[in-house]
């Protein structure tokens, strides 16, 4: 059984070590929704979902170390210059997206139906790990799933303000270490990517 996602995936750091990883999905299986993973600086993993459904399937994908079901409000646009704005529980973050990377110009370059296909982000894996350490486009999920990435167009985030339980956590920073929610992580530096993800079961 496949599942498919289509949306957004944005991913930042801050100076006193939290990192934060936002998933807009207009369209999934389980309708629109946003979901929000957060790496505390000790290491703490966790999960902010707007539902219990879908909490459950991203906690049996994934790995974290506490499931909050919290109201999750986000907004922005995919256009070339925007902020998007994202409220989860304790997490309040705003993020100014700046202009295409060179990255997003070669993505975009690929016909729709062949960087969706599951035999191009196999691939191209390779590739992302060379380019992007820490990246990859497919990997293992939980519950013996696999899941395939397939990245449209990346975008900088040039500033974001994060609070986290109402404290500032600072200047926008890369995202170091890496994210370890699952098998690969986003791009150090701060970015949103337009994503199709496909987990297969």
């Amino acid at each position: 059984m496949d599942y498919r996602f289509e949306g957004w995936i944005g991913g930042l750091g801050t100076a006193a070590g939290l990192r934060a990883v936002f998933g807009h999905w207009p369209r999934s299986p389980f309708g629109p929704f946003t979901d929000v993973m957060v790496e505390l600086p000790g290491g703490h993993r966790v999960l902010l979902a707007p539902a219990q459904p879908i909490a459950d399937f991203v906690a049996q994908t994934y790995r974290f170390d506490e499931v909050r079901i919290v109201p999750v409000t986000v907004s922005g646009t995919a256009d070339e210059q925007s902020r998007w704005r994202v409220e989860a529980g304790p997490l309040a973050l705003t993020a100014d997206v700046g202009g295409r990377a060179a990255l997003g110009r070669l993505l975009r370059a690929v016909p729709r139906s062949v960087a969706t296909s599951p035999w191009w982000v196999a691939a191209i894996d390779a590739v992302a790990r060379r380019v992007l350490p820490g990246v990859r486009t497919v990997g293992s999920a939980g519950r013996g799933r696999r899941e395939f990435y397939a990245a449209l167009d990346l975008r900088r985030i040039a500033r974001a303000t994060v609070t986290w339980e109402g404290a500032d956590q600072g200047a926008l920073a890369p995202v170091d270490p890496p994210v370890r929610f699952g098998f690969g992580s986003t791009p150090r530096r701060p970015s949103l990517a337009r994503i199709v993800t496909l987990v297969r079961e």
